[in-house]
C-alpha cells in the first residue's frame, strides 16, 4: 500500500491533490505542531485584477507555542469570513464555473468555526470531490503516534500497513532514508510542475489554491492535475 502524508493545509494548492492521488491512502497531520511563523495551514493565495494575494484565517497564537495543529483555535473577533466570502465573489465575478462552486463557499462562511482543523477539513474534503479524488484520509490523531521527523512517518507506515512511502522529490534529502529501509518500507517520489491552464486578470501566476483552477476549469481540472507531475523511483 502506497502512503503520502501532509499537514491539513487550507484551500490547498493542486500539488497536494496530486500526492494524493499517487497513494492508497493520504493521513493529514494534525497532531504536529502548528507552524509559529507563515504557513499554508492558516492562509492561501487566490487572484484578482491586481494579482495574487492571501487570504488568511487568524487564529490564536499566544501561549500557543508548539501547540498540536488539531488545538488551533480561529480568531474570530476578526469579520474574516466576510472578507474572504467577499474577496472570491469579486475576484472571479467573470469565471467561468463560479455558480458551480459559490454555494459551497457561501455556505462555509455562514457558519461559525471554532477550530481550524475543522474548517481546513471541511474545504480539503470538498475539494477532494471536486476533483473526483477517491484516495481516503485520515489524521494522524487517530493512530497514537509516539516518534518524531522520519522516524514518524515510519510510525504512521506501520500503523497504516504502507509498504510504500511517497513524497515529493525535492523533500527526500530531509529523510532519513535508513529509517525506512530497517522498517522495509520503499520510499517512491514525485516531481510536480503546477499545470498553466486559463486564468482571469492577464498574466499567469502558478502555485495559487486549486480553487482558482477548479473556478477557471472546472471539471477538467483533475485532468489537468493528473497530468502535471511524473513519478520517480
Amino acid at each position: 500500500m502506497i502512503l503520502a502524508c501532509h499537514q491539513p493545509l487550507f484551500l490547498p494548492w493542486p500539488g497536494l491533490f496530486f500526492k494524493a492521488m499517487q497513494a492508497d491512502l493520504l493521513v493529514l497531520l494534525d497532531h504536529v505542531a502548528f507552524p509559529m511563523g507563515t504557513t499554508w495551514v492558516s492562509r492561501n493565495r487566490i487572484k484578482n485584477e491586481g494579482g495574487s494575494f492571501w487570504l488568511t484565517v487568524p487564529v490564536r497564537k499566544k501561549g500557543r507555542r508548539n501547540a498540536p495543529i488539531n488545538t488551533i483555535e480561529i480568531f474570530n473577533e476578526r469579520d474574516w469570513r466576510k472578507k474572504h466570502y467577499s474577496s472570491i465573489r469579486q475576484a472571479y465575478a467573470h469565471a467561468p464555473y463560479l455558480d458551480d462552486y459559490l454555494p459551497f463557499f457561501s455556505d462555509l462562511y455562514v457558519q461559525s468555526w471554532g477550530k481550524l482543523l475543522d474548517l481546513n477539513t471541511t474545504i480539503f474534503e470538498y475539494l477532494k470531490n471536486a476533483l473526483n479524488l477517491k484516495t481516503p484520509h485520515l489524521f494522524s490523531s487517530q493512530l497514537g503516534l509516539h516518534e518524531r521527523g522520519s522516524n514518524l512517518l515510519v510510525e504512521i507506515c506501520q500503523r497504516t500497513g504502507a509498504d510504500i512511502y511517497c513524497t515529493m522529490a525535492a523533500s527526500r534529502k530531509y529523510l532519513d532514508e535508513g529509517a525506512f529501509e530497517k522498517a522495509h518500507i520503499e520510499i517512491t517520489c514525485y516531481h510536480f510542475d503546477p499545470p498553466i491552464y486559463p486564468q482571469l486578470w492577464g498574466e499567469f501566476v502558478a502555485n495559487l489554491s486549486v480553487l482558482d483552477m477548479l473556478l477557471c476549469c472546472g471539471s477538467k481540472s483533475c485532468e489537468l492535475i493528473q497530468k502535471s507531475g511524473l513519478m520517480r523511483t
